[in-house]
This record gives C-alpha cells, sequence and structure tokens, in this order.
C-alpha cells in the first residue's frame, strides 16, 4: 500500500528456530518447566543467563516455567532486541509494553515512496495526505511495562533495558492475571490458560483464546533457538498438555461478532468496513466494487506493514478520503480486522492490474526499524490467514504469488522509482513459510540451472543505510535479502536499475530494492566461481556469495523463459493489459506500455505464472460501466528484478530449468 498505510513499510527482527525433540533434552528439562529449578547444560553454562532469568522468575512468582517461556517466545521468540521498543511499544523477552515512552521513536515514516496506491492510469493519480490522528487514551494492551514495575517495584527503565528484569516483570503480570480470575497458584501449565489470556491483551474472547491456544502450542511442541544476543533459550514438549480452556468464561472480555469476516475459525477476526462512498465532484472512495472470483481471479496476497500503529491505521481506512486494503493484523495479539471483502478491490499495491487480482494484508509494523519488530502471534495469525485465502482462492504459496509490496512492479516507466518497498529487507520470509506449512528447500541437484534464494535469516546480515537518517548506517541485523554485484567480489559496482535510478548507482539503502534478492525468489543461474553464484537479474549477469559450507542459495527446478530465436531482445512490462482489440465499445484502450527494461538474448528467467491479458474498467461510483476486459494475449509472469515483472508469451520461449 502507500510505503504501506500511512505507509506501510516493515521490518522484523526473528531468528530461524528449530524444535526441541531430543530425549535427553526433554527429560533434563521437564522439572525445570514444572517450576523446578533448572538443570545444568553445556548450553546453559556457555550461554544460559537468560534460560535462568525464566527460571528464576517462574519460582519467584509460582508460574510454571513452560507457561513463561511459551508466553515470552510468542512475544519475542525470547529476542530482547537491545532494549528498542517494537511498533506496538512493546520491550525485551516478554515485550513489556509502555508506548506513550516508545512515541518518539516512532515518528518517523521510511520508505514511503510517492506512488499513487490505486495504479490506474485510466483515472487521475490518487496521493492523500497522510495525518495519523494522535491517540488520546492508550488501551491496556499498549501499558503493561508500567504495572509490571507497581507490582515487581523494579524501576521502568531497567524493565525496558535488562532482559532478567523484563521477565521479572512478565511472571508477575502472569501471577496478577491468576490472581484477578480467582485462580489459585498451581504448579500444572493447564492451569494458567486464563492468565495467558488475559496477558495478550486482548479485549475480545476470541483474540485472547486465539493467542492463549498459540501459547500452549508452543509449550505442547516445544522450541529451542538462540537469541539475538546469542543465548540459547530451551522449551522442552509437553505433547500431552490439555488446558481448561473453561477459565476464560471469567476474564470478563468482550465478544467480537465475526460476521462479515471471511477468515479462518484459528483466528480471531473483526468486520471494521472501508467505506464505498462518493464525495466531492464525481469521485468516490476508497475501493471499488467487484465480483471476484466470479469475474476475475485473484492471483495474489500482498504482505504490507502499516508504518504506523494500530489506532491510527485503522481511522485512515475508514477515511473515504484515502486508500484500503483488506485486512489489518495487529502486533501485541495478532487480531484481524478486515476491511474490504474479497470479492471488491482494494486501492493497495501501487498497480492496478496486481490491485484488481490481489488481497492486501497490512501488518502492524515499520521497515527501516529492525526492533520494531512483529510479534510471534502477528506472525501466526498472518499465516493462518494466507493459508486459508490461498485455499480458498487457488493461490501457489510461492514467492511469485505471496508478494511483499516492494516486489509489485511500477506500472508505466515513470512509476517506478515512487513504489513501495515494505516489508523491507527485516520481514523473516523464511519464518513466515515456514508458519505457512510450504518452507524453502533444496528441489533440484547442483546442476540445475535455477536457484532459491535461502540465507539463514540470522547470519545473514548486510550492511544498510538509511535507518535513522539518510546516510547513517543502520545497525547489524538479521535480513532475508542478499546483496548483488557485478562481478564476484564485493569490492565491484552494485548492480544498476535504470527505471529506479535513471542512470544512477543502487546504494545500500534499506529502501533501494536495485541490486537485492530476497529469500524465496528464484533466479535462473548465469554462472558459478568459486564462492559465488550468478544470476540474470535486471537483463545483466549478477553476482551473489554463495559458499558451498554457508549457503545463501540453493538448487532449484521450475521453467524459464529466454527470447525466441532471431531476437535479439524483448520488452519487459509491469502489468498484463489486453491486446487493443480485445476492448468492447465504451471501455477505452489501455496502452500495454513497456518498461526501460528488456530480456536480452542469451539471458533466462524463472517463470511465475501464465496469465491472460487483463484490464478492470471500473472508474465510476456506479457500477453498472464495470467491465473486465480479457485478451488474447498470454504473458508470463517473471522473476525480473527484486520485483516481478511481465513478458508477451508470444516473445520468448520456454523451457525447463535443466536446459
Amino acid at each position: 500500500m502507500r510505503g504501506s498505510v500511512t505507509d506501510p513499510t516493515s521490518a522484523p527482527g526473528h531468528r530461524h528456530t528449530r524444535r526441541a525433540v531430543g530425549a535427553l533434552a526433554t527429560a533434563a528439562l521437564l522439572l525445570p518447566l514444572l517450576g523446578a529449578a533448572p538443570a545444568p547444560s553445556t548450553a546453559e553454562s556457555s550461554s544460559g543467563s537468560l534460560q535462568r532469568a525464566f527460571a528464576a522468575a517462574a519460582a519467584e512468582y509460582h508460574v510454571p516455567q513452560s507457561v513463561l517461556l511459551g508466553v515470552s517466545y510468542l512475544q519475542s521468540r525470547w529476542d530482547a532486541h537491545e532494549g528498542a521498543p517494537s511498533v506496538s511499544g512493546g520491550y525485551g523477552p516478554m515485550h513489556l509494553t509502555d508506548a506513550r515512552s516508545a512515541l518518539a521513536t516512532a515518528a518517523s515514516h521510511h520508505g514511503q515512496g510517492t506512488e499513487d496506491a490505486r495504479g490506474d492510469s485510466a483515472r487521475a493519480a490518487l496521493h492523500p495526505d497522510v495525518q495519523v490522528p494522535a491517540d488520546s487514551e492508550l488501551p491496556a494492551r499498549l501499558r503493561t511495562l508500567p504495572k509490571a514495575a507497581e507490582l515487581t517495584g523494579i524501576p521502568a527503565e531497567q524493565l525496558r533495558t535488562d532482559e532478567a528484569a523484563n521477565v521479572t516483570g512478565g511472571a508477575a503480570l502472569l501471577a496478577a492475571a491468576q490472581r484477578d480470575l480467582g485462580e489459585p497458584p498451581s504448579d500444572d501449565p493447564a492451569d494458567w490458560y486464563g492468565a495467558v489470556a488475559r496477558f495478550s491483551g486482548a479485549d475480545d474472547t476470541a483474540t485472547a483464546a486465539a493467542y492463549a491456544d498459540d501459547v500452549y502450542d508452543v509449550i505442547r511442541t516445544g522450541e529451542d533457538r538462540v537469541t539475538d544476543a546469542g543465548q540459547q533459550v530451551v522449551l522442552a514438549a509437553r505433547p500431552g498438555l490439555a488446558p481448561d480452556t473453561g477459565q476464560l468464561r471469567a476474564a470478563g472480555l468482550r465478544t467480537v461478532p465475526a460476521d462479515g469476516t471471511e477468515c479462518p475459525k484459528s483466528v480471531s477476526c473483526e468486520w471494521i468496513p472501508a467505506p464505498y462512498q462518493q464525495f466531492g465532484e464525481d469521485d468516490y472512495g476508497n475501493h471499488d466494487l467487484g465480483d471476484r472470483p466470479a469475474s476475475q481471479s485473484i492471483k495474489y496476497i500482498v504482505v504490507h506493514d502499516t508504518e504506523g500503529a494500530w489506532d491510527g491505521v485503522l481511522k485512515l481506512v475508514q477515511d473515504p478520503t484515502y486508500v484500503s486494503w483488506n485486512y489489518t493484523i495487529r502486533s501485541t495479539d495478532g487480531l484481524i480486522a478486515q476491511h474490504v471483502k474479497a470479492k471488491d478491490v482494494a486501492w493497495h499495491a501501487g498497480n492496478w492490474y496486481i490491485n484488481a487480482k490481489s488481497i492486501g494484508i497490512e501488518h502492524e509494523g515499520f521497515l527501516a526499524s529492525p526492533d520494531a519488530w512483529y510479534t510471534e502471534a502477528m506472525y501466526r495469525s498472518s499465516a493462518r490467514l494466507v493459508r486459508y485465502l490461498a485455499a480458498k482462492y487457488r493461490i501457489p504459496l510461492d514467492r511469485q504469488h505471496i508478494l511483499g509490496h516492494e516486489n509489485v512492479p511500477g506500472p508505466t516507466t515513470s512509476t517506478i522509482p515512487g513504489m513501495h518497498t515494505d516489508p523491507g529487507p527485516y520481514w523473516d520470509w523464511r519464518h513466515y513459510f515456514e508458519l505457512l506449512g510450504h518452507p524453502f528447500g533444496r528441489t533440484a541437484g547442483k546442476s540445475t540451472g535455477v536457484v532459491t534464494i535461502l540465507p539463514d535469516y540470522a547470519t545473514n546480515q548486510p550492511q544498510y543505510t538509511g535507518c535513522v537518517t539518510k546516510d547513517e548506517p543502520c545497525a547489524p541485523h538479521g535480513s532475508s535479502e542478499v546483496r548483488l554485484y557485478s562481478d564476484h567480489d564485493e569490492s565491484s559496482p552494485l548492480i544498476k536499475d535504470v527505471g529506479l535510478h535513471k542512470g544512477a548507482d543502487s546504494t545500500i539503502d534499506v529502501n533501494d530494492v536495485g541490486s537485492r534478492v530476497s529469500t524465496g525468489q528464484q533466479y535462473a543461474v548465469a554462472g558459478r566461481y568459486k564462492d559465488w553464484t550468478a544470476i540474470w537479474y535486471l537483463g545483466q549477469k549478477a553476482w551473489f556469495r554463495n559458499p558451498h559450507k554457508d549457503p545463501t542459495a540453493v538448487p532449484a527446478s521450475g521453467w524459464v523463459v529466454t527470447p525466441k530465436a532471431g531476437l535479439d531482445s524483448v520488452p519487459v512490462y509491469g502489468r498484463a493489459y489486453p491486446e487493443a482489440a480485445a476492448y468492447p465499445a465504451g471501455v477505452p484502450v489501455q496502452a500495454v506500455s513497456p518498461l526501460p527494461y528488456t530480456l536480452p538474448k542469451g539471458q533466462k528467467y524463472v517463470v511465475g505464472d501464465v496469465v491472460p491479458g487483463e484490464y478492470y474498467y471500473a472508474v465510476t461510483f456506479t457500477t453498472d460501466s464495470h467491465r473486465v476486459v480479457v485478451g488474447k494475449d498470454l504473458y508470463y509472469e517473471i522473476q525480473y528484478g527484486h520485483r516481478v515483472e511481465f513478458v508477451r508469451a508470444a516473445d520468448v520461449t520456454l523451457l525447463p530449468s535443466g536446459r
């Protein structure tokens, strides 16, 4: 959406996870998880202070350690982010919220771009003013840190910056929630379901239950990971655990009607509609009515971030003079608000072809702030929603159909520099697709002609600038993205993007997508040299480090296109519009405008889909003139650069990746 909502752009900071399933680990940690002192281990002796902090806090406040660990995992995956606040003002492993103290850190917006969110050249460009209303009163879910300070006597600043203190604060909040529910202290994790639900901060039963269910799923399966500070934390599996879900009835939470929503039953979902409303002189907002998928297929899901906090963002999407998207997901607890029906077309991606064939999902977050992180609750809620939508509308779960806003092409040459860049390099695509049930991995042998980009998120830390000020280096941080060079040497120039920079060099700015690839994207191999692999990218040979012992890409299979014999190059398009002859009377012909890019002879690009040319004509408030125009020309969607693009099928030859 606009960088996205107040302009979505984003930035999580999560690490790769592996399951704790070893019998020895389970046996060694079973007693600690019930509240006893932790058993010593090699890992704990070298980096176990955080594990010990969980044990100590659990013992002090009589909270089962497994419950404390499970809640913290869902809040932060046990990361502290060096004391930096999340987008909702959450601090530390327990994500204790103090939004008022964090407001100043979220004041600036990054990566907003200048795109027209509608992206329809048949209408005047839409550039609404962004004025996020100030919150007059912060809800309780954004003020848990002051309450933890009151319960523990620990100063607020210490709760924000000291991991052990933060964990103690979280334990105190859980114990207080247990008392408020009239439940006695218990060593049995099954007796804490109501307190866990209350800890979420949700004010409705569905969201609180979804949160608690996720926590108990984590406890049942177990987790084992190294945090961003190098601390190994282990939660042993409790596969038979069955919590007392009836406790939620005493929590005094409201019931949110799910009427009108299009969400899976496994999430909490609320209908907060965007207005379809006429205003001014023949203008209307903030979306178009449609009849999808009957009238046209839904091919894409676009992942955005909000660049703003929940309450202000919801006010924006309810403004008829603003733009729209289909869903927003809250950071603190994963609550989903739906705004636009799937049958209708939201204005979110800056490309009318993509808008007409996609669903846009906003996530509460900031692109350029690596530690304005998304909670695990948000990741899981989003993944459940995307799984549901992908199954319902038969959308493939791959990176050419599950797009970031940054992967949406500019529809015309003039729009390319203004396209948005969220969710950005800190969105953890690897973890997200694991939650989607479609993890990335090797799918072919070494000699294949295609690779899937797949760096280790935690250890892959390319340098970026512009997170705070234009040229200031961003703090080192895990990233989903891999930098590209014009030769197999990190001192060689970056790849040029003639559409984005118009002859100027690409940069390492956090919002500059001109010379980088992202986890899950696939490219045709153009060469190999020692620890380097070359791919075809933006009409050029682009190199990236891909060491055998620590690969940043894995072999893959698929289909590629190359120019037909006799052609030196073929044009590339940012939208798949029909040929002129396909338009009926009364529908103006839309230009099939090539971009400044080409697909040169001898180069290959991975194919994501084949589609007919299609245009949705919807420029009036009344729907009687709306038309879906489908042509005979076919297009291939290809992974051309960081963004997807389109080529005419008549211009290229389709080949298996091995040839």
